[in-house]
């Protein structure tokens, strides 16, 4: 541990750099460090900007603490309301069905399929990203071998095709002319195919509902986030393919979830 007037220092450096909670961070990038000369690095780098969490090289989230390295999606707080409600399906599942097959689809460092893993670990939890990086970390924190590179569904083991109990999504949804609104923290250090969603943020959406019922089994259930402002022409799109549809919201989160269910 550095001595407190370096401490201070650190904490000085990340309050003038606007950093709100400099004190936790400098915290943490402390106990990151392995030596004065990575502590400097990684506070001037925290300071040009980067993202705290893929400094520290994990991040926490569902209660769990997940890889993630530099130039990868960062999973929000948010997305906690979707995990959990996928676990808690995934869990029912099991109960009723005696198993439960799950598909994280744009898993990203795989957040979503490692909360339903450690919640419901009866479950066969599958993940999928187009992101190389992204799929680094997924197979840090899941089973590397149920982890999967690709384009959507193109990604997954055909033998999946009509037996997924749970699939959750958490595909970019942003709109392109949002993208430069967002924090600098996101637009400059994110991948930019996590982020944006296309003219009005659903064009994943879209593709995922075309495609949807062919890998759902029956009375399947389909998370997926969305604006709070998009939710309604989401679930639209899934009630157009065939699947009941509705939204759930968390206001202390800010999350919303539409959750889409095939016939029985």
């Amino acid at each position: 541990m550095p001595e407190a007037p370096a401490v201070a220092a650190v904490v000085a450096r990340l309050r003038a750099a606007g950093c709100v909670f400099a004190e936790d961070e400098a915290r943490l990038l402390i106990e990151a460090a392995g030596s004065p000369a990575e502590l400097e690095e990684l506070v001037s780098r925290r300071v040009a900007g980067e993202p705290l969490e893929p400094l520290l090289g994990w991040v926490e989230f569902g209660g769990l603490r997940l890889r993630v390295e530099s130039g990868v999606f960062v999973p929000r707080r948010r997305t906690e309301l979707l995990a959990r409600r996928a676990a808690a399906l995934a869990a029912d599942r099991i109960r009723t069905h005696g198993r439960a097959v799950v598909v994280d689809l744009c898993c990203g460092v795989g957040a979503i399929g490692a909360v339903v893993a450690s919640l419901a670990p009866g479950a066969d939890v599958y993940a999928a990203d187009l992101d190389p990086a992204a799929i680094r970390c997924a197979r840090l924190n899941l089973p590397a071998g149920r982890v999967f590179e690709g384009d959507l569904f193109s990604a997954l083991p055909s033998e999946l095709g009509g037996r997924v109990d749970v699939l959750a999504v958490n595909a970019p949804y942003v709109p392109t002319e949002a993208i430069a609104l967002m924090p600098p923290e996101a637009r400059d250090h994110e991948p930019a195919l996590a982020l944006d969603g296309g003219a009005d943020g659903l064009d994943f959406h879209r593709r995922i509902a075309a495609e949807a019922t062919d890998w759902l089994a029956p009375g399947g259930s389909l998370l997926i986030e969305a604006g709070a402002e998009q939710a309604d022409v989401s679930a639209a799109l899934f009630v157009a393919e065939g699947l009941a549809a509705h939204v759930e919201s968390d206001d202390e989160l800010g999350s919303t979830v539409v959750i889409a269910v095939s016939p029985p």
